[in-house]
């Protein structure tokens, strides 16, 4: 469904193809509004996600049993992420999730979202559970930035002190402290139908309208992944920086479990993700499902591509581990093909990296 948003002052829908349909890419200034979401606060309006609503005394337990994730120490008022996996451990689903007000609110991306849906209500049997598709109650905004706990305040929102915090809404919804992007991001799921209402006081209380774009950019910094979009058919949670958040390495049993446990505890995922620094001359850029190429071997797939306000065009890569960071890369399709280099930061601490510099020399 289309946001309302996108009939807002200067708003700019996505081009077609973008995964984020739906809402506004931009509001005129991609650049000003990552800036802003660095130095003072934005509102970025993330409405095109799903989100299921999982109730009943069991849900839990029945969560626990399910996903990667320790659903049965998640307290009232908390967050996290969890994933469905595969019997071979590769991911099937992601998606954050809140326990609060009696049911546990999973939102996840739209396009997935109806799979996830039938595969949670096959999987109910005679557990005490109820799932159901809640998207048309609940939307998503999310507040960026240094001052978003002062935008907030002033609009009567008390900002979770921690990630993973959760707060009830008054008049529905919740508030959630999420770890990324920066360290100051909270998201808001409000009743659909006050969407405009509650952005238009979020931009009043000093919030920069802010889009897709700039939210996207963020994103690829953080080295978060974005499921079908930085992964394939073929990933593992190793693989995508998704164990610290996602998965949870002491819990027991579910689907695809020994594969996440065999690769922490004895060998290494065959892939990693990297942040690239792409050459940023030409004028045009490789696309998401594009190779990684060392000389004309294939080492690695693309996923987002995003002009970043500081670190000029960059992308997210699944890359195989045994390149090593420092190797030159070529990445795209013949006709879009350019230059790449990894960040160093981006690179397992137990694998040595190029120098920032080296990275940063490429022409943006």
């Amino acid at each position: 469904m289309n946001s309302p948003l996108l009939t807002a002052p200067g708003a700019v829908a996505p081009f077609d193809g973008n995964p984020d349909q739906g809402v506004p890419w931009h509001f005129g200034d991609p650049f000003a509004e990552q800036r802003a979401a660095v130095r003072s606060a934005v509102v970025v309006d993330r409405s095109n996600r799903a989100v299921l609503a999982v109730s009943g005394e069991d849900r839990l337990t029945w969560l626990h049993s399910l996903t990667s994730q320790h659903f049965e120490a998640l307290g009232e008022d908390r967050a996290t992420e969890m994933l469905i996996l595969d019997v071979q451990g590769r991911v099937e689903h992601h998606a954050a999730a809140a326990n609060v007000g009696g049911a546990v609110y999973l939102d996840t991306g739209s396009e997935r979202a109806g799979d996830l849906l039938g595969y949670l209500t096959k999987m109910v049997f005679w557990s005490k559970v109820e799932v159901r598709d809640a998207s048309a109650d609940l939307a998503l905004l999310t507040v960026l930035g240094p001052e978003a706990a002062g935008v907030l305040a002033a609009v009567g929102v008390t900002a979770p002190d921690a990630p993973h915090g959760v707060v009830a809404l008054e008049g529905g919804g919740f508030a959630r402290r999420a770890s990324w992007p920066g360290g100051h991001a909270v998201d808001l799921l409000v009743p659909r139908s006050e969407l405009a209402d509650r952005w238009g006081r979020l931009t009043g209380a000093g919030a920069r309208p802010a889009g897709s774009w700039a939210f996207e950019a963020l994103r690829v910094e953080s080295l978060r992944p974005r499921l079908g979009v930085d992964t394939d058919e073929k990933t593992i949670p190793h693989e995508a920086n998704w164990i610290d958040e996602a998965v949870h390495l002491n819990k027991g049993c579910y689907r695809g479990q020994e594969t996440v446990s065999k690769v922490h505890n004895v060998g290494r995922p065959p892939r990693r993700l990297l942040l690239l620094h792409l050459d940023g001359s030409r004028e045009v850029q490789p696309e998401t499902g594009d190779p990684v190429l060392v000389d004309d071997r294939v080492v690695g797939r693309v996923g987002t591509v995003a002009l970043h306000h500081e670190l000029g065009t960059v992308a997210l890569a699944l890359v195989k581990r045994s390149v090593p960071p420092e190797t030159e890369l070529l990445v795209g399709a013949e006709d879009r093909r350019v230059q790449a280099a990894v960040d160093p930061d981006s690179v397992p601490p137990d694998t040595p990296g190029l120098g920032r510099q080296a990275a940063r020399n490429l022409g943006r």
